[in-house]
């Protein structure tokens, strides 16, 4: 075995010591818990002042409350998908960043880690840091700590050192900790609602109401922005990894997947609430600020703690898994300095967009992009798990010698890599956003089908070829 095969003997995964363990093979002796436990654990980063905005952006495209909660609702469903690839974490035993050399090959999936696994921790990273700091420079300015450049950087530097020690003690901290951070998260919360409600607009109509192609363009724009939530954890296996070989995978799924979608549902419709009841003005000063306004004195500094407590959940998994990205794309790091290399490179643009953006253009344009990456990545790993049926061999996974199962084509597997190139090309030439515009959603009227669209060329064409020769290497 490599040292990156090896099983640590001496490691035990307990909150009250660093992880060491990266990418490492677990043993069935290492293995614990159960699957309803990570209910709770994808409850807690999605308990966020991001669904929030995400829901009152949907009033701002222009939708009724009812088109924006249907909206809501499908863009919910795709938390299916992190569910399902989550299961080949303990059939493999170790992280889903090493799973993916099935879909792409030893050196396919270098390619695919860098830019995938770091594309999309930077930008979650970044997003709710940035949530945080707008939220909690703010509060400060109200308490008359006004600077407009060291405050929100300074409570970007302190909660990102907060982070990522959390993220250095790793899975047995996240799998103790997060149950309180989702019962605390869900009662802050839920007293923000409180006060939101009163302030509703319930007979609220868009002062120009939508039909045709500007009500789909609306809709489906919408739809892409809620869609990258999910779409992005493509690193839902390295949360699961430590679970029993045994557990079902349908109850991983189930686990996973409501975790997700029942607070992404809640939170992002009482965003839609939010909204019907500001004015223009409030939107212009941005949601994090309206919403402070709205609520009262004593309560305010409640809500930065919820926005803080969801973004070190959020951001602590995402460094997490990105320092074991680290690891298989070749860097010979142990997991505590990969982490801390993941959590400069976050701070660092959180910080340049903190001081040159407001909270809802950044958050709307980034997600919007996500998708270009995360849709045909994960339709791409869906349908590895389905045609494999969980059947991941860790040893094989490792196997990183000309000749091995998974070194392909040259280290690279042509199905995985040209259905990826393929899926964004089609995302991106249906993408729909203000500044960039794809021809396929221009000749229909700005109508943005670049999840579905792209998702079903990266899925359908990385099966397809998986049954000629190309694939037949890695075929189980």
């Amino acid at each position: 075995m490599t040292q990156t095969q090896s099983l640590d003997v001496d490691f035990v995964d307990t909150a009250s010591r660093p992880e060491t363990r990266g990418i490492e093979l677990i043993g069935d002796a290492d293995r614990h818990g159960r699957a309803r436990d990570l209910f709770l654990i994808w409850a807690a980063p999605n308990v966020s002042i991001l669904n929030l905005t995400i829901g009152a952006t949907l009033i701002l495209l222009g939708l009724e409350v009812w088109q924006a909660v249907v909206v809501i609702v499908a863009a919910s469903l795709l938390w299916i998908f992190p569910g399902l690839i989550a299961g080949s974490g303990p059939a493999s035993g170790t992280s889903g960043s090493v799973v993916t050399r099935a879909m792409y090959g030893i050196l396919g999936n270098r390619l695919f880690v860098a830019f995938v696994g770091w594309f999309i921790g930077a930008v979650f990273l970044s997003l709710t840091w940035l949530a945080s700091s707008f939220m909690g420079a703010d509060l400060l300015r109200r308490m008359g700590m006004d600077d407009g450049v060291w405050v929100p950087i300074g409570v970007t530097i302190v909660v990102a050192a907060i982070t990522i020690l959390v993220a250095i003690y790793g899975h047995g901290l996240i799998l103790r900790a997060y149950s309180y951070m989702a019962a605390a998260l869900f009662v802050i919360f839920l007293l923000v609602t409180a006060f939101i409600l009163p302030t509703v607009d319930w007979q609220y109509a868009a002062p120009e109401p939508l039909s045709g192609a500007a009500l789909w363009s609306s809709m489906t724009i919408g739809f892409t922005i809620l869609a990258s939530t999910p779409l992005s954890f493509i690193n839902s296996p390295d949360i699961a990894r430590y679970l029993p070989r045994s557990t079902k995978p349908s109850h991983i799924a189930a686990a996973t997947a409501l975790g997700g979608a029942v607070p992404f549902i809640v939170f992002t419709i009482v965003g839609v609430l939010l909204a019907t009841g500001l004015s223009s003005a409030a939107f212009d000063s941005g949601i994090d600020v309206a919403l402070l306004d709205l609520l009262p004195v004593w309560l305010g500094p409640i809500l930065v703690l919820g926005v803080v407590i969801n973004t070190i959940a959020l951001n602590a998994m995402t460094a997490y898994t990105s320092s074991m990205a680290l690891q298989a794309i070749g860097f010979r790091l142990r997991r505590i300095p990969a982490t801390v290399i993941v959590g400069l490179v976050g701070t660092a643009l959180t910080i340049y967009l903190v001081l040159s953006s407001s909270l809802l253009e950044a958050a709307n344009l980034m997600l919007q992009f996500l998708v270009i990456v995360s849709g045909p990545a994960m339709a791409i790993f869906v349908v590895d798990v389905i045609r494999r049926r969980y059947a991941y061999d860790g040893l094989e996974l490792f196997d990183d010698r000309a000749g091995g199962r998974f070194w392909y084509s040259g280290g690279w597997s042509i199905p995985g890599v040209t259905a990826l190139l393929a899926g964004g090309i089609a995302t991106a030439l249906c993408l729909s956003t203000s500044v960039w515009v794809g021809p396929v959603a221009q000749s229909i009227g700005y109508v943005d089908l670049s999840v579905p669209v792209g998702m079903l060329v990266a899925g359908a064409l990385y099966a397809g070829l998986q049954r000629t020769p190309l694939g037949k290497a890695g075929r189980p």
